[in-house]
């Protein structure tokens, strides 16, 4: 029988080297009995990507300031670089890794006695103005080594050594690979998963609101740093010199979160995206008095999903006006975006703006939510509200939502409305098929040549702002209905709810007492018989 000539191997992409690259030290963790799932796995792998990641930049920056003939200060010392300890496939490894990493103090690979990895790296603090210091030190606070076999850390180690963090190819391609690994984590948490925004809706949120190069763009609530990432790939494009690289770098994207384990993610997915030193604030945006926040604390742009569902404790509550107190952390990220908005045009002529995620609630709730939407409203132009369908964010949560596009160009005096379209055929959107950012090319083509369609209506404030006999706030309700479309029973306020089954419950009644007439009439006509 002839032999079959033998297979040549082919020289992989890069997407497969890395992507192999990165599967094999995954598969590497599944064997440690310390980490359980992907939940574990990825914050692993992303503090141990960080530290190469950074060393990588360290090395970097130190060729250019030899070349400058300029003094370079690293953000790490001796001998705790990667270079010191990790490099080497035949570093320190087994019980000896760990104790370097875990421990206070402990033998260090130079062979001192000194504190460990984590340990020092927690006390960096900034210094010269370069806060590269306060972010590790920041980053580090809230991770742990759950690896209990020190030589299969050694294997993992060995495993990121082989990326290039400083080859732009390479760089791209693994900002790729780990916004996957994100979704998968967050597929892995489920309900307890930090609330995740679809990047096709993500990408339109920033498509739209267009952020130019020399504006400045706040998320609030940066989770894991989609709309950033967004933000800085749609203001990349503008860059023409080394002046705009710098401005994108150092003076454009701003967020903010306080959680441990995303904020570690949004550094690393940043860095990875290409922003050189991630500016996101670890402290609750939600913190500082409302009346305090000046011209000086204000951007150009806000997009965000802030979370909904939650609850503030009382001294964040006390941050805000009397009369617009509440516990639902979403009501207060919206008075923070409106407050956090540069009242005077931006550096391009245009109005400050913002693009914000919001649930059904928001839209026809009262009290303190009707006052909040009526400050809104008369302080700002709410232009457009689009309302997306049925599973947009599943699986992580079914709440029907709608996006708020608004601006500092004056008061609403109509508002425009886009209903998104499911697919057709479809009834609602799932994990295994999700929305894609093509399906927004109409509504992205509607945006700048606006007319009413079956898809599109507006509606003028005075429909949407009630006041009664004595002038006082009656509701503000912004949840109003396609008019050339279905009613969806899914999406009506509880007052609206109510009143249709009240009103199928009357109309049952009524047929069943014809019905109980039409029986009823022969029987009594047989018994006179």
């Amino acid at each position: 029988m002839a032999r079959l000539p033998k297979k040549t191997d082919q020289p992989q992409t890069t997407t497969q080297a890395l992507g192999s690259l990165l599967k094999s030290a995954r598969d590497i963790m599944r064997k440690d009995k310390g980490l359980n799932g992907d939940l574990d796995r990825l914050p692993m792998l992303t503090w141990i990507m960080f530290l190469k990641f950074l060393d990588d930049l360290e090395l970097q920056r130190e060729a250019e300031s030899a070349l400058a003939g300029k003094r370079f200060r690293p953000a790490i010392e001796p001998p705790y670089r990667w270079r010191d300890w990790a490099a080497s496939p035949q570093g320190i490894t087994g019980d000896e890794l760990l104790a370097f990493i875990n421990q206070d103090e402990c033998t260090r690979p130079d062979g001192t006695r000194g504190p460990g990895l984590f340990a020092y790296l927690r006390r960096l603090t900034s210094s010269n103005g370069d806060d590269r210091r306060d972010v590790i030190a920041t980053v580090f606070s809230g991770v742990q080594n759950r690896m209990v076999s020190g030589y299969l850390l050694r294997d993992v180690i060995n495993k990121v050594a082989g990326i290039h963090f400083t080859a732009t190819s390479e760089l791209h391609t693994l900002g790729a690979l780990y916004e996957t690994m994100l979704r998968e984590m967050r597929d892995a948490a489920g309900d307890s998963g930090e609330f995740y925004t679809p990047r096709p809706v993500v990408r339109f949120m920033v498509t739209v609101a267009d952020p130019r190069l020399g504006e400045t763009v706040l998320d609030p609530a940066s989770g894991t740093g989609g709309f950033l990432v967004e933000s800085y790939n749609h203001m990349a494009g503008q860059v023409k010199t080394v002046a705009d690289r710098r401005t994108l770098q150092e003076r454009s994207l701003f967020g903010c979160e306080p959680k441990n384990l995303p904020y570690l993610l949004c550094q690393m997915n940043l860095l990875l995206h290409g922003l050189d030193a991630p500016r996101i604030d670890p402290g609750n945006a939600l913190r500082f008095k409302l009346t305090e926040i000046g011209e000086k604390d204000r951007v150009d742009m806000i997009v965000t999903n802030p979370p909904f569902g939650g609850e503030e404790e009382k001294g964040i509550q006390g941050n805000f006006p009397d009369d617009k107190q509440t516990a639902e952390t979403a009501l207060l990220f919206l008075q923070l975006i409106m407050r956090k908005l540069r009242r005077q045009a931006t550096p391009m002529g245009r109005p400050a703006r913002a693009a914000v995620v919001v649930p059904n609630g928001t839209l026809f709730g009262d009290g303190v939510c009707a006052r909040i939407k009526e400050q809104l409203l008369k302080e700002f132009n709410l232009h457009t509200i689009v309302r997306l369908p049925n599973g947009v964010f599943s699986p992580y949560t079914g709440i029907p939502t709608n996006l708020l596009f608004f601006d500092r160009s004056g008061s609403t005096r109509e508002i425009w409305y886009y209903e998104h379209p499911l697919p057709e055929g479809r009834k609602n959107y799932t994990k295994t098929q999700p929305i894609r950012f093509e399906e927004f090319a109409t509504c992205v083509a509607w945006w700048g040549k606006r007319e009413e369609n079956d898809r599109a209506w507006k509606v003028p404030v005075e429909e949407i702002i009630k006041y009664n006999g004595e002038g006082r706030l009656a509701s503000v309700n912004l949840d109003i209905k396609n008019p050339r479309g279905k009613a969806d029973v899914a999406h009506l306020p509880p007052e609206q709810l109510v009143e249709s089954i009240l009103e199928k419950e009357r109309r049952i009644t009524a047929i069943v007492g014809r019905i109980k007439a039409l029986i009823e009439k022969p029987s009594l006509g047989n018994s006179n018989e």
